[in-house]
């Protein structure tokens, strides 16, 4: 049975989303209010309270379905894995969500109900990024010595780096030139 009235529109949706992106990302939570999201969505403010009671719902909700995900990969190479991770770091910080995901990593533990999702997105990157360098040890092709955290700290800083700094310059083409610089620095065990 279907709730009465009418069905949501998707597309109102997805301009909802893309509104409170772009003014969390110019605006920061300071800044970030439903009024602000409605008018820039071009909708009724009782459209955005219909869907979500709370501008911390609106947001979780916009920043769960419009980041990039960054997930487990497992293309049978340690490099072939890092190069992917490493190019799903450039799509989050150089894609055109970048702003609001530089400031969910500035101002996100701050906000209360977006804190919580935000924890458990991180935790789940992190767990996801440490299996593709545990998958490369496993395999022989790095060193149990190698520091995982470092290693990881060092390919993920410095490709959030450079879609922070440098005129995006192909994304897999710069994962490809990183991963090599990184692995060629711990010694790989091939």
């Amino acid at each position: 049975m279907s709730s009465p009235g009418r069905p949501r529109d998707p597309e109102v949706d997805q301009r909802i989303t893309r509104a409170a992106m772009d003014l969390f990302g110019e605006a920061g939570w300071a800044g970030f209010a439903m009024e602000a999201v409605a008018r820039r969505a071009g909708v009724g403010k009782a459209s955005l309270y219909l869907r979500w009671s709370t501008k911390e719902a609106l947001l979780t909700d916009a920043l769960t379905a419009g980041l990039p995900h960054v997930s487990d990969v497992d293309t049978g190479t340690l490099r072939g894995d890092l190069v992917e991770l490493a190019t799903q770091i450039l799509g989050v910080y150089a894609g055109p969500s970048s702003r609001a995901a530089i400031r969910l990593m500035v101002e996100g533990r701050a906000i209360p109900g977006v804190a919580e999702n935000y924890a458990a997105t991180r935790s789940a990157q992190i767990l996801a990024a440490r299996a593709i360098v545990q998958r490369g040890m496993a395999r022989g092709e790095l060193s149990p010595a190698v520091s995982v955290t470092l290693l990881l700290e060092t390919l993920l800083g410095g490709a959030m780096m450079h879609a922070l700094t440098a005129a995006p310059d192909g994304s897999a083409a710069h994962a490809r030139r990183l991963v090599d610089f990184l692995l060629n620095a711990v010694g790989r065990s091939e």
